[in-house]
Parts: C-alpha cells; sequence; structure tokens
C-alpha cells in the first residue's frame, strides 16, 4: 500500500520534528534550518546533515558526508528504512553524527 500525499506528509513532519527535538536536546553546537520542508543540520566543524521530502517519490532523502541516503516509509515497522541497505533512518543516523560530529546521539523511534 502506498502512502497518500497527506499521510506522507504528516510522517515527514512528525519525523522532522522529532530530530529537530534531539538536536535540540543534545550538547552539540549545531545550527539548525528548516524550510520549505528541508531540515538541515549543521555542525560546529562546518559538516552538514539535510534532510529532504521527496514528494513524487514519497521519500525522505538524507544527504550527509558519506552519501545520500533515500528511505521509504515501512508500515509494519513504522520506520523510515533505506532503500538500498534496508537500515533503520534512527540507525543510520547515529553513524553518521558519530562520523561527522564525534558525539553518540540515540534516534530511539526512528
Amino acid at each position: 500500500m502506498s502512502l497518500t500525499e497527506a499521510r506522507f506528509h504528516d510522517l515527514v513532519d512528525a519525523t522532522q520534528q522529532t530530530l529537530e527535538d534531539i538536536f535540540d536536546e543534545s550538547d552539540l553546537d549545531i545550527d539548525l534550518e528548516s524550510s520549505a520542508g528541508v531540515l538541515t543540520v549543521k555542525f560546529d566543524n562546518g559538516s552538514q546533515v539535510i534532510f529532504s521530502r521527496q514528494e513524487p517519490l514519497r521519500q525522505l532523502w538524507l544527504a550527509a558526508r558519506s552519501g545520500g541516503f533515500h528511505f521509504d516509509y515501512d508500515a509494519e515497522s513504522e520506520r523510515w528504512m533505506c532503500d538500498k541497505s534496508e537500515e533503520q533512518l534512527g540507525e543510520m543516523l547515529e553513524r553518521i553524527v558519530f562520523e561527522q560530529a564525534g558525539i553518540k546521539l540515540e534516534f530511539e523511534g526512528l
């Protein structure tokens, strides 16, 4: 079953809000920018992580220093899953944030 446009936007909005909350509550020195469905996390070392919604594909995209990743929503697990590696968004983010910022953050529920 594919996501409706409204359900897709609700899921991405909720995911981006969760991400903002996690980063806001962390001890990281970061800048968060959210505009037109794109959430940019800028770390103090100059690296970035960018989340964007790809409405026609119903995907959440993640751009990081290690590459670009595309996530489909898996209704059964209620998680965003990488379309290539099948890694959950939260698991990948834990690794990427550690690689880029040198700190361990938990992204439970993502």
